[in-house]
């Protein structure tokens, strides 16, 4: 009879585990390795990164695939940076794929230049190899590179790579900071060429002008009051709260549209903090409240019983849904007033603008629907 009982009980674990298996594979992913120079001469590429990162997130706000929001993960390359091992190429892999933009935002802030050798041809190869790429088709995998050295520069020839690379799927973008010209005869084309990816040049030293819109304060009002409602629990809730509340000083010292356009981001789909936000976690199911230590909890639901706990977090999640509600209904409005205000050329030449460019054609090729 125990046999029986045991032998059902493990028909249905795996039952439950094919199906959440099934789910998970059918979830869209996005999936974006940025492969920055940190040469001595790239500080400006480094800050627009910095101040534009929320901006391209911001980008993937409505993005679909057959009706359903996709998983945006990250990673982080630098490269050309003497400060790194010769051995290894003067490469490092900062950030594996994440989800966790905040932590990819530290790392932009953390990055400091140094002369050095860039060996594109080697970094994509790195990038191609080390990271854990999607499987699925389906899905789409970019590599965004810039930088302003020949991109034939290195041992590993880039043409091999950027072969490699498009043969598993993985589009290669190319950003020169300098001349048009001068990208393409340095390679800079070719390599976007071969990997079926967009070569655009850039002003690494060009900075965004900000336009103050009726919206902005209100928008930053509700972006401090969002914060509120993240729920710091387990192990890494500390240091995730505190990531969050260093990326609004590091947003706000860069300008206003970085800060501004990271509490647009953070009402977005795309910005989730599971790993150490008790809201999140619950709605992606990642945990059970009932089946948390007391010490794990945040410390405002410590001495709740079970029944408060788990109100608590509802009315934190309905609460961070209105707030977020809000701040998307008044971005409507800014975009509004900032296209009257915009010129023609305001957004050109920048890092963001070559992103975006890339990516809402790309994306739209593997049936990612954008607004």
């Amino acid at each position: 009879m125990e046999t029986k009982k045991i032998w059902k009980a493990l028909v249905v674990l795996s039952f439950a585990l094919f199906v959440n298996c099934r789910g998970a594979e059918k979830k869209p992913i996005i999936q974006m390795a940025i492969l920055l120079d940190t040469s001595g001469s790239m500080e400006g590429l480094i800050n627009q990164a910095r101040s534009q990162l929320w901006t391209i997130v911001n980008e993937f706000s409505s993005i679909k695939k057959s009706g359903e929001r996709p998983e945006l993960q990250v990673a982080l390359f630098e490269y050309g940076n003497t400060g790194l091992s010769a051995k290894e190429g003067w490469i490092r892999l900062i950030v594996p794929f994440t989800a966790d933009l905040d932590k990819v935002s530290e790392e932009l802030f953390a990055l400091r230049t140094n002369g050095g050798d860039e060996y594109c041809g080697w970094v994509i190869k790195d990038a191609v190899g080390k990271l854990q790429w999607s499987k699925s088709s389906g899905d789409y995998k970019v590599i965004f590179i810039a930088g302003n050295e020949p991109f034939t520069q290195g041992s590993v020839n880039y043409k091999e790579t950027c072969k490699s690379a498009i043969s598993r799927g993985i589009i290669v973008n190319t950003i020169h900071c300098g001349e048009y010209q001068s990208g393409v005869n340095s390679g800079w084309k070719d390599g976007a060429d071969i990997a079926e990816g967009v070569y655009a040049n850039i002003d690494q030293d060009k900075t965004v002008a900000y336009i103050e819109a009726p919206q902005d304060k209100a928008i930053e009002a509700l972006g401090l009051e969002l914060n509120k409602t993240y729920l710091a629990y387990g192990m890494k809730g500390a240091e995730g709260k505190k990531r969050q509340a260093d990326q609004e000083t590091n947003a706000a010292a860069v300008s206003e549209e970085s800060l501004i356009v990271r509490q647009v981001a953070k009402a977005s789909a795309s910005y989730t903090n599971s790993g150490w936000d008790l809201v999140d976690a619950v709605k992606e199911k990642a945990v059970r409240i009932e089946a948390l230590k007391k010490s794990d909890l945040p410390e405002e639901m410590k001495n709740m019983n079970e029944k408060e706990r788990d109100e608590y977090v509802k009315n934190m999640s309905k609460k961070r849904t209105e707030i977020q509600n809000k701040i998307k209904n008044l971005n409507s409005e800014r975009e509004k007033f900032l296209a009257k205000k915009r010129t023609e050329s305001s957004g050109k030449g920048t890092l963001n603008e070559a992103f975006i460019k890339a990516l809402r054609t790309q994306a739209k090729e593997k049936q990612f629907t954008l607004k």
